[in-house]
C-alpha cells in the first residue's frame, strides 16, 4: 500500500517541530458546474524546524505523531522569499 503525498504551502510555523500546510484543490460542482476551490489544512511534523511561512512543501502520510499530526514534511520544494524569525 502506498502512502499519500500532497504538495502544499506552509501557512503557519509557530509551533515547535510542527507546520500547518494548506492544500488547495479545484473541482467542478456536481450540480452548478462551477469551478470551486477547496482548501484543506494539515498539521505536519518538521523535525528540524526548517520550514518558513510561504514555502512550498511535499508532505507524506505517517503514523499518528500527536493528537492532530498525521503527516510529515518530506521535502521543501521552493523556499519563500519572505524571511521569518522562527
Amino acid at each position: 500500500m502506498t502512502d499519500k503525498t500532497y504538495t502544499g504551502r506552509v501557512v503557519s510555523n509557530k509551533m515547535d517541530k510542527t507546520v500547518v500546510v494548506a492544500i488547495t484543490r479545484h473541482f467542478q460542482h456536481p450540480v452548478y458546474k462551477k469551478t470551486v476551490k477547496k482548501v484543506s489544512k494539515f498539521k505536519a511534523h518538521d523535525e528540524k524546524n526548517e520550514c518558513k511561512i510561504g514555502d512550498d512543501v511535499k508532505i507524506i502520510e505517517s503514523r499518528p505523531i500527536s493528537k492532530d499530526k498525521r503527516w510529515m514534511v518530506l521535502e521543501i520544494l521552493n523556499k519563500s522569499a519572505r524571511s521569518n524569525e522562527k
